[in-house]
């Protein structure tokens, strides 16, 4: 796996879930990630903490952590193998992709312990500390 540049984004956030067809509230996060996903069997939210949707129910306590891109859709493997390296140091996580690049969320209590994982595997890691 080629060395990736990755940046610790600052803040909290949240992952929720909303039923099926749930209406979504507008979500203004200029700074941040947000994410609506869309199943038959639930309304997946990822967003800054403070944004959390009412009514939710709430994972909190994430850290984003972004794969500098844009990356080409002909790249493989980047989230199995940070998926892997996480894995590996006892880190659990959640995954997005966006059409730029890929998102990883580790506890908040697990960002120091992710971003050694990820330096010692040989990535470059900005922030985190």
């Amino acid at each position: 796996m080629k060395r990736l540049a990755i940046d610790v984004q600052p803040g909290e956030y949240a992952v929720a879930r909303l039923e099926p067809g749930a209406a979504v509230p507008g979500l203004d996060a200029p700074d941040g990630l947000v994410s609506i996903t869309r199943t038959p069997a639930e309304t997946s939210v990822i967003c800054p903490a403070g944004l959390a949707p009412e009514g939710a129910r709430i994972e909190s306590g994430w850290r984003l952590l972004t794969v500098r891109g844009p990356l080409a859709f002909t790249l493989t493997g980047i989230i199995a193998a940070l998926a892997s390296e996480l894995a590996s140091a006892g880190v659990a996580l959640f995954t997005l992709s966006t059409f730029d690049t890929d998102h990883v969320l580790v506890k908040d209590a697990e960002l120091t312990r992710a971003v050694q994982a990820l330096r010692a595997a040989g990535h470059e890691v900005a922030g985190g500390d």
